[in-house]
């Protein structure tokens, strides 16, 4: 009689040959190189684009010193502590500068962001002066430069003011504006090619016969690939049959720099993607010690970077959100910030054995008091995508954790733009 010899589960607490969490991000920032191919683009072009070379001020900003304010320029020298009083012998406007002499006890009006005349180094605000004609009258207590704005305060010519890597901003288009640069070289797109894998799955349109389902995981894919400003090819449903699968995986990597796809990299019978993976490129490796996405196979084919998400939606949706985007990130040359996270009550009771880390899926409320708090969307199968479409958070429980009492603090970490 042969012996019996279980093998490992998803269903196990632990499991040998599986990966941290923490040591899988590592293993994939290891093998992530950065594109070195660049472009040229408009500057209302490059919203989003990842900075290929730094953004060096050409001038200063402002180019000139200029009032702060409505007001009057004087020579500080004209100070006194009580009022004082000066003549006005002219007036300045933004873009039509005062172009005469200014004598000690004479005086300029002058409008916000008008330059300021060489012969004067303060502005009194109107507020503080009383007219009667062309004598000016100055209350208050005033020093020497208030209200000016100096030539280069903001901006500096020579200065870096965006680094390589840096992603555009709306804020970064009025920035490099200023400076009177129109077009800015930015790293490439990346490529990115992804499918499903599954007899069972049929795509929106097709009638479903018995046993089959819609595919739900390209589209989620697709939404988080669309936010991170990659250029995507969809390759649609591929088929459980090994060559099929090969050719497919073929095909992506010649086209794209990362391949992505879910389902198959499992134990079963007809998960064939790890094992393609092992003649064409290289694994990696293809288990971590997490719930849901434990089966995340990740490894090379020829040049392109590869990941094989499980097939369950929930999963697809958290090893993305915990691996791919940051690998992406790090491809296209953009500083990876890390995600944040935040220590908040829970109100919910959750179950856990130690072992592994999980995610669970929670909704981040203020209570009646306006303390934040959290509590999880309910049920978490790896299989229920509403939960994801429900929560605003992810509820991380570490390896050592045994499970959460209701008002236990525990670590949250807010859905940050991906989903």
């Amino acid at each position: 009689m042969t012996e019996f010899t279980p093998q490992p589960s998803c269903a196990d607490a632990q499991e040998s040959h599986s990966l941290s969490v923490s040591d899988a991000k590592q293993r994939i920032s290891n093998l992530v190189s950065t594109l070195t191919a660049w472009e040229k683009l408009n500057l209302r072009d490059s919203l989003g684009r990842i900075l290929h070379k730094p953004i060096i001020s050409p001038i200063n900003v402002p180019p000139h010193n200029n009032s702060a304010m409505d007001g009057y320029a004087i020579q500080s020298a004209d100070i006194t502590p009580d009022s004082f009083t000066v003549q006005q012998v002219g007036i300045a406007f933004a873009g039509q500068p005062f172009n005469g002499n200014i004598q000690r006890g004479e005086c300029i009006r002058i409008m916000t962001g008008a330059m300021m005349p060489t012969d004067c180094d303060t502005v009194i605000m109107q507020e503080q002066v009383e007219t009667n004609g062309n004598t000016i009258t100055i209350h208050g207590k005033h020093q020497h430069g208030q209200n000016v704005r100096s030539a280069g305060e903001d901006l500096k010519t020579g200065e870096t003011i965006l680094s390589e890597g840096h992603k555009i901003t709306a804020a970064d288009l009025g920035l490099i504006a200023s400076l009177g640069i129109g077009e800015i070289t930015v790293k490439r797109r990346l490529r990115v090619a992804f499918f499903s894998t599954g007899d069972e799955l049929r795509s929106i349109g097709e009638a479903l016969e018995e046993g089959q389902i819609y595919d739900s995981n390209r589209y989620t894919l697709y939404g988080m690939l669309k936010r991170l400003n990659v250029n995507m090819l969809d390759m649609g449903v591929v088929p459980d049959q090994k060559q099929t699968l090969k050719e497919a995986l073929q095909q992506a990597a010649e086209q794209a720099d990362v391949v992505i796809t879910s389902g198959g990299v499992s134990v079963g019978e007809a998960d064939y993607v790890k094992e393609i993976l092992a003649e064409l490129g290289h694994v990696d490796f293809w288990k971590i010690a997490m719930k849901p996405g434990r089966p995340l196979a990740f490894g090379k084919i020829n040049d392109a970077l590869f990941f094989g998400l499980p097939g369950n939606p929930v999963s697809v949706m958290v090893t993305f959100y915990q691996f791919v985007s940051a690998a992406l990130q790090q491809l296209a040359g953009e500083p990876v910030q890390p995600k944040l996270v935040m220590q908040v009550p829970c109100v919910s009771t959750i179950k856990k054995r130690a072992g592994r880390f999980e995610f669970q899926r929670g909704i981040l409320f203020e209570d009646e008091q306006g303390d934040l708090k959290v509590k999880t969307t309910g049920e978490q199968g790896s299989g229920i995508l509403r939960s994801m479409s429900e929560a605003n958070c992810f509820i991380l429980l570490d390896e050592n954790c045994e499970g959460i009492s209701p008002n236990s603090t525990v670590t949250v970490q807010p859905f940050a733009g991906l989903i």
